[in-house]
């Protein structure tokens, strides 16, 4: 077997260890679609990509290792292809998760979110009330709010321990009142009402003491999942920006290992001597 047939063999097998890698961040999305972030269909492109990139090394694995010339065309042909996805999906993420962010509050550990601070197509799917009733659902079914009470000796931490605590986008959203309605912390999901109501928040009158509905329906729970969302999908998107540069650089040198493949094939032909000679041989009687 040729040496550029062992490189071709070893750059498919390496494609198909990052093709573990984004399906890896494909799963991991979907599990926290299913238990934190609770948005279950922007998963599914990466868990695709990732599956497509395994299926296609396998087969450029087996043309190289059997000299299969259609199999390893076939693979530059498609994975030129996928990694064109792979490079809109990256962009589709950044772009979705580029406005916002939560904001800091004066002595406090965690932040605030606001539906304001964000825009765009993310957004408008998040906020339409058909999207919204399931995601609150999911965020209620996953009892993420419960989990947030904290005791020390059976007795609740205080709101000078809850106020330093670094909550994440969910928790900070959903689980209590904004800090500016000036509501009387009880517990981590229990709140009186107090005197500092900030009247041109609506949130302020929609938060409820019923566990069942707590901020569920508040604007600043809607952009807690827009922040907890981005957060998610900025970690994977820098892993595949890492694994993109590597496919990129595989591609390209499959690429050079084929056309050489090609010019062997085509000056000596494999499994086959070639003989030059000068002049015909002649018999002699």
């Amino acid at each position: 077997m040729r040496t550029s047939n062992h490189l071709i063999g070893l750059l498919n097998f390496l494609t198909f260890l990052l093709s573990i890698v984004i399906l890896g961040g494909g799963i991991w999305l979907s599990s926290r679609a299913n238990s934190t972030d609770c948005l279950k269909f922007l998963q599914w492109p990466l868990i695709v990509i990732g599956a497509s990139i395994m299926v296609v090394s396998l087969a450029g694995f087996a043309g190289a290792c059997y000299r299969n010339t259609f199999l390893m065309w076939l693979y530059l042909f498609v994975m030129f292809f996928i990694i064109a996805a792979l490079i809109g999906f990256i962009i589709f993420a950044y772009a979705v998760t580029d406005k916002g962010s939560g904001r800091p509050v004066l002595n406090k550990g965690y932040l605030e979110y606001y539906l304001q601070d964000y825009s765009g197509w993310l957004k408008d799917r998040v906020v339409d009330e058909n999207y919204w009733a399931k995601i609150s659902s999911c965020i209620r079914d996953s009892k993420v709010c419960s989990k947030t009470g904290r005791t020390f000796n059976g007795v609740p931490e205080t709101y000078d321990m809850f106020s330093m605590r670094k909550l994440s986008p969910i928790e900070s959203g959903c689980c209590k009142p904004p800090t500016e309605c000036g509501y009387v912390y009880v517990n981590e999901t229990l709140w009186n009402s107090g005197s500092g109501l900030a009247a041109t928040n609506l949130d302020c009158s929609r938060w409820s003491n019923d566990q069942q509905m707590l901020c569920y329906q508040c604007d600043s729970c809607k952009a807690g999942v827009l922040g907890s969302l981005k957060k998610s999908w900025r970690k994977v998107s820098v892993i595949n920006i890492v694994v993109l540069i590597l496919l990129v650089i595989f591609y390209v040198i499959g690429c050079a290992a084929f056309r050489n493949n090609k010019k062997i094939d085509n000056n000596e032909p494999y499994g086959e001597a070639r003989m030059t000679k000068t002049q015909p041989s002649r018999i002699h009687l």
